[in-house]
Order: C-alpha cells, then sequence, then structure tokens
C-alpha cells in the first residue's frame, strides 16, 4: 500500500526521477567551476576527511554552523560533489534541516517526501533516497513538518537509521540547523561519526563560533574541523 502524504504539496519520490535533470546551480562550484579555486578547495577538504579515515569505513558526517545564512548546505553539496568524483565512492546528502530545508532548491529539484516522512512510518528509506544527475550522489529531502525536531534528530532512531545508510553509502552528509538556534543541532552532531563547521569569513562573529563548538564539543560531538567559504 502507497503511503499517505503528510502535505499534499509533497509527493513521493519516484525512483529514476531527477536522474536525467541538469544541476544548475552557480554556488555548486564543482559543477559550475570544476577547475577553479574554491572546487579545488573543496576536493583538498575531501582528501582530508579521507586521511582521517585511513581504513576507508563508511563514514557519516555533520554539517553545521553558528547561525543559519552561513552556506551549510552550498558547502555540503561542494564536498558530496567532490567525493562523489571519486569513481569509488558513494555519497548520500540528507537535508536534516527541518526548519529551513534547502537540499532540494538548491539541486533545482522538487520538494519530495523524505526524512520527515521517514521517520513517521509512511516512507521507507528506499522510497525516501533519490538519484540525482551525478553520478553516485544521492539525496534524502527534509520532508513535511516533524513535529519537534530535536526528539527526532536526536533519537536512537536517527543513529539506527544512520548505521543503516552506512551500509548503503560511502559516505552520509547531514545538513544540519544552526548549533545556536536549534537545539536539534547539537543533538544530531552527536549521532554522526564527525561534525564540520561552516563559518563565513569576515561575517561570523568569533566568540560565537567558539560558543557554538564549546557547545558541541561539551554534548560529546566529534568536531573534525572548519569549512571557511568567503563573504557573501
Amino acid at each position: 500500500m502507497s503511503p499517505k502524504a503528510s502535505d499534499a504539496s509533497l509527493e513521493i519520490a519516484e525512483r529514476g526521477e531527477s536522474k536525467d535533470q541538469p544541476i544548475q546551480n552557480e554556488e555548486l562550484q564543482l559543477l559550475s567551476a570544476p577547475e577553479g579555486r574554491v572546487a579545488e578547495q573543496f576536493r583538498s577538504l575531501r582528501n582530508s576527511i579521507q586521511a582521517m579515515n585511513p581504513d576507508g569505513a563508511p563514514r557519516n558526517l555533520c554539517v553545521t554552523s553558528a547561525v543559519e545564512g552561513e552556506g551549510k548546505t552550498t558547502a555540503t553539496l561542494n564536498l558530496a560533489l567532490a567525493l562523489a568524483e571519486q569513481p569509488h565512492l558513494s555519497v548520500l546528502v540528507i537535508d536534516g534541516n527541518f526548519h529551513a530545508p534547502g537540499i532540494e532548491e538548491a539541486l533545482g529539484m522538487p520538494r519530495r517526501q523524505g526524512l520527515a516522512e521517514l521517520f513517521g512510518g509512511k516512507l521507507d528509506p528506499d522510497r525516501a533516497v533519490r538519484e540525482t544527475s551525478v553520478p553516485r550522489m544521492f539525496v534524502m529531502g527534509a520532508g513535511g513538518l516533524a513535529g519537534n525536531p530535536a526528539q527526532h534528530l536526536g533519537s536512537d532512531r536517527m543513529a539506527t537509521l544512520l548505521q543503516m545508510l552506512k551500509q548503503r553509502f560511502d559516505y552520509v552528509l547531514v545538513d544540519g540547523p544552526a548549533t545556536l538556534e536549534f537545539n536539534d543541532a547539537s543533538q544530531l552532531a552527536t549521532k554522526t561519526d564527525g561534525t564540520l563547521f561552516v563559518v563565513r569569513l569576515g561575517e561570523t562573529p568569533k566568540h560565537m563560533v567558539e560558543q557554538a563548538v564549546t557547545l558541541l564539543e561539551g554534548l560529546g560531538a566529534n568536531v573534525l574541523g572548519s569549512v571557511a567559504l568567503g563573504a557573501s
């Protein structure tokens, strides 16, 4: 039986429905300017992450920042594209920001049911995962509203889901909400293998960055490092 949609505007993803749809977004430098400086910086970040994982075991990572608007989604997708360039790697991007989901919009994909419906038992993981036009790169949107996001993202069920997805993908990147604005960001970070912290150069106050990193580490999150983006 087909699951019932929680929002009429969110449809169940059809297998292959976005596979042939080119991604057109200038901020995704791995596609728009693959030989440029920014693209090379994300490849260097990819190499650093792989160097931290010498055994090559599957990993899930949370991407967050101190406040909203610092480029988490852009950083998450560029890193995913850099990972997917490696022919032996597959990567899944999950939109874990129920407050301001942006993964599907950034990729030019229509919103569909996703993580929220999966938590609600209305969708299984196979139907929540969607193909993109980039080989070996997949996405799972946020879906509809999920009530109390922290209750879901910080749950044992989220940890179990991430462990299950690691059996199917080499890397699972979760685009999370801002650490100082939403409690669910820190809850999510504790369920992943590592956390990347996005900083907007010249805009993010230093004390807010320090406060957010201290909060994450105090809760047991494994903060791997920061991703510095140019001023907007």
